[in-house]
């Protein structure tokens, strides 16, 4: 991802081709050193292809994936609730006859 930021970094900047020396001088000004096979992978993978054009058919692309978002309903359905409330009550239950026993682990 970096250096996928450091190519956007420069073209936004109004280099319109950046080479491996502009993404390792961006990358360098932070303190991070560039992985030179990752370099040349994007460069190769970019050469003579319109950036605009790559980002709106990647952006195609992840309209298709699915986001998420939807949440899967209890197997018991309105059952469900009474049962959690149920086991609540035991758990507190529990905690009481604790408490009642007359002495605290920690005194």
């Amino acid at each position: 991802m970096r250096v996928i930021c450091a190519y956007l970094l420069a073209v936004l900047g109004g280099n319109a081709s950046p080479t491996a020396k502009d993404i390792e001088t961006i990358l360098g000004a932070v303190g991070v050193e560039a992985d030179s096979d990752r370099v040349e992978k994007l460069l190769s993978e970019l050469e003579g292809k319109d950036l605009a054009e790559v980002l709106a058919e990647g952006k195609g692309k992840l309209a298709s994936v699915p986001a998420g978002g939807a949440v899967a309903a209890p197997a018991g359905g309105a059952d469900g609730a009474p049962a959690a409330a149920a086991e609540a009550a035991a758990e507190e239950e529990e905690e009481e006859e604790e408490e009642e026993m007359g002495f605290d682990l920690f005194d």
